[in-house]
C-alpha cells in the first residue's frame, strides 16, 4: 500500500521520473545532491518507498523531539548531535560491516544553505565499511531522480571528492542559488 501510494505521489502528482542505471547492492551509501530544500527529504522518502529501497538517513537531533522523533525514527532517521565531536562515522561503519543489508542516504552538503565545503562523513563511512557510494542527483528542473555512477572510495579523498562533486554539476536543486560545488 505504501509503495503504491508513494509511486502515485512521486510520479503522478509530483511528476518525477527516474533514471537509475547502477546496480543496487545489498550494502551501500547514497550521496544525494543537490540539497536545497526540505522537499528533498520528502522526494527522497517517496522514492525510497516507491522503489522498495528502504534507507536510513542522518539528520540533526533537533528534528527528533516529540512527536517528530517517532516519525523520523520510523522513517529511518538517525539523530546527529552536531554540537559535539563524536565517533558517529566509525560507529555507523561498524554497524554497516556487521549487517547483511545496509542502506544509508546522506546529503553531503550537510545543510540546505549554500555550502561548497561538503561534509565527508558519507565518504569515510563507505571507506571504513568497504561500501560503494551511489551518486544520486535530484533535478527539479527536469523532474528527475538519477543515478548513473557509483564510486568506490580509493582512500584518496581529494581526488574522489573532485569526481563526486563533478557528477552533480548538471543537477538543479529546488533553490539553485543554494547549491555550491
Amino acid at each position: 500500500m505504501i509503495k503504491v501510494l508513494s509511486r502515485f505521489l512521486l510520479f503522478k502528482v509530483l511528476g518525477f521520473r527516474v533514471n537509475v542505471r547502477e546496480t543496487i547492492p545489498d550494502k551501500f551509501v547514497i550521496a544525494l545532491a543537490p540539497h536545497t530544500s526540505n522537499w528533498d527529504f520528502i522526494i527522497g522518502n517517496l522514492y525510497s518507498r516507491a522503489m522498495n529501497i528502504p534507507c536510513q538517513f542522518l539528520m540533526k537531533k533537533e528534528w527528533f523531539i516529540w512527536p517528530m522523533g517517532y516519525i523520523m525514527k520510523g522513517l529511518g532517521g538517525i539523530p546527529i548531535d552536531r554540537s559535539k565531536r563524536t565517533r558517529v562515522t566509525e560507529q555507523i561503519a561498524q554497524t554497516a560491516r556487521q549487517k547483511d543489508v545496509f542502506h544509508l542516504c546522506i546529503t553531503p552538503e550537510g545543510t540546505r544553505k549554500r555550502n561548497s565545503e561538503w561534509k565527508k562523513g558519507f565518504y569515510y563511512i563507505a571507506l571504513m565499511a568497504d561500501l560503494p557510494i551511489l551518486l544520486y542527483g535530484l533535478d527539479y528542473k527536469r523532474k528527475l531522480i538519477e543515478c548513473t555512477k557509483t564510486v568506490i572510495p580509493s582512500g584518496n579523498i581529494e581526488s574522489d571528492m573532485v569526481e563526486i562533486k563533478s557528477y552533480f554539476q548538471d543537477y538543479q536543486g529546488k533553490h539553485p542559488k543554494k547549491f555550491a560545488l
